[in-house]
């Protein structure tokens, strides 16, 4: 509980059973007052693993939905079960916990309804073992963003993210894609509804447990990227409609 705001960490996991403990443990449990993990279908112990830690809420698909479906059960379990705030936290260690902190801070009081976590403010990206083609890739997607968006955050592509109620239930996250690209159309839903987003500084760690996806799904991710900014920029200037991002 913050200020007597509900906080919520929702953990979108795949095969994440070697890294979850770790993940957990280090969860501030006097700011969160409850987790949900949901597995997505993974090929590893992750569901058991989680129920043996005590994970208040742990629901496993019967089928792989995809990422962007992963966190559509997690968004819409925290809201049901009453959340205030609610911030995603990945289960391979990637990001570090300890951030959770700062970002139920900024949320909490008011200063942001939306919160992220960037591998790009400071040098944590290659610092941690970004590989240099996603930094790369990360770089010159975010300015493309930036400039046909018209905003200036440092990276959209961190997967560290905290929002408010109010935040979630603005959007129709629902229409979004069940692959990857749910990141993005989700800033482009909350830019869309006159959102403001706050960033934190976070480190990485690159290793081979960490989650990653291949250079054949980046160069899907980052068209899928391009194109839900051009999206963006046609409904802002009445040109065109998408259901995604209509009021």
């Amino acid at each position: 509980m913050y200020k007597n705001q509900k906080v919520v960490v929702v953990m979108p996991a795949y095969n994440a059973s070697k890294t979850l403990e770790k993940t957990y443990r280090e969860i501030p449990f006097d700011l969160v007052d409850e987790v949900i993990l949901v597995d997505d279908h993974s090929s590893d112990d992750t569901s058991e693993k989680a129920k043996a830690l005590g994970i208040n809420h742990v629901i496993r698909h019967d089928i792989n939905k995809g990422y962007g479906g992963n966190q559509k059960t997690c968004y819409q379990k925290s809201l049901e079960i009453g959340a205030d705030i609610v911030v995603m936290l990945h289960p391979d260690y990637q990001y570090t916990p300890l951030l959770l902190t700062a970002m139920i801070s900024i949320l909490g009081n008011g200063l942001y309804d939306v919160v992220f976590a960037s591998r790009i403010l400071g040098k944590g990206a290659l610092k941690g073992g970004m590989p240099m083609y996603k930094y790369i890739a990360n770089r010159f997607l975010t300015l493309f963003q930036n400039i046909v968006m018209n905003q200036k955050l440092s990276e959209y592509h961190t997967g560290y993210r905290g929002f408010t109620r109010k935040a979630l239930e603005s959007i129709r996250f629902d229409l979004n894609s069940d692959d990857f690209v749910f990141d993005n159309q989700m800033i482009a839903q909350l830019f869309y509804k006159g959102f403001e987003c706050g960033e934190v500084t976070c480190p990485t760690k690159y290793f081979e447990e960490a989650s990653s996806i291949n250079f054949k799904r980046s160069m899907i991710y980052g068209l899928g990227c391009v194109k839900t900014a051009i999206e963006y920029r046609l409904s802002k200037w009445g040109l065109d409609s998408f259901d995604y991002l209509k009021e």
